[in-house]
């Protein structure tokens, strides 16, 4: 078993002929937690897409591969039974679909990607209530809409539980922690945390240091315009968060 767990190569995209990405290189180890930060329109939530296959982005060139194997032809389900779980940054609601039902069938597809039996509704059921805990989120969710009038803490919570039932090997997190109050940020990162292991890793995309409060990234990634421009390790945040992106751009700028 490979110690990396995502490489991203010289990565090229696009979206409706305007080129976003413009050479993404990034290595996730395994186990390992990268925070991905930068401002508005510098690309981050365009790598979330393109990694999880999300249509409307054209790859031009580079790779992608998970747990070394490609990524690139394969649709946006298949990465999901790789073990690849995309947190969106504004949860979509699904009526007449409740949460067991979502989870029942994602779990049921991605066991039998994997060659697993099928959980009987018993097994899914224990399952399903040994990990609601970890996000303080009573039985009742279970039976409602998939996000159908939750709040926005709510949502973010309910895609933690989905991870914790899915077990997926890389998560990617596109600011998660939009819109989050105090409470709903330290549930959701004391979630996160109970998840991680050595056999999995994280991608955590967003703005702000405040949310590497709860989850401490290994490595920070500053991506720009396309390009990651700098990476260091997790006392990196504290620094964006007292002196702003300007003086990586300008870092940048004088070594290009």
């Amino acid at each position: 078993m490979s110690d990396i767990l995502l490489e991203v190569k010289n990565l090229h995209a696009s979206v409706e002929d305007r080129e976003i990405l413009r050479g993404i290189d990034l290595t996730v180890g395994r186990g390992e937690v990268h925070a991905i930060m930068g401002p508005n329109g510098a690309g981050k939530s365009t790598l979330s897409g393109v990694l999880a296959g999300k249509p409307g982005y054209t790859v031009t060139s580079g790779e992608m591969l998970l747990d070394g194997e490609s990524l690139m032809d394969l649709s946006p389900e298949e990465r999901s039974w790789k073990g690849l779980f995309l947190g969106f940054q504004y949860p979509v609601e699904i009526p007449g679909v409740t949460n067991t039902m979502m989870l029942k069938s994602a779990v049921a597809a991605r066991r039998k990607a994997l060659g697993l039996p099928e959980l009987s509704s018993a097994e899914f059921i224990k399952l399903l209530n040994s990990k609601l805990p970890l996000v303080n989120m009573d039985k009742s969710f279970l039976s409602r809409g998939v996000n159908v009038g939750f709040s926005g803490g709510e949502k973010k919570r309910n895609e933690v539980l989905q991870m914790a039932v899915l077990q997926p090997q890389l998560a990617i997190l596109d600011e998660t922690d939009s819109g989050l109050d105090v409470d709903a940020l330290r549930i959701v990162g004391e979630g996160v945390n109970s998840l991680r292991s050595s056999d999995n890793s994280f991608v955590v995309i967003t703005h702000y240091q405040r949310l590497l409060s709860y989850i401490v990234p290994d490595v920070i990634h500053v991506l720009y315009n396309g390009r990651i421009i700098k990476t260091a390790g997790r006392e990196l945040a504290a620094e964006i968060e007292k002196r702003g992106y300007d003086w990586i751009i300008k870092e940048a700028n004088e070594q290009a």
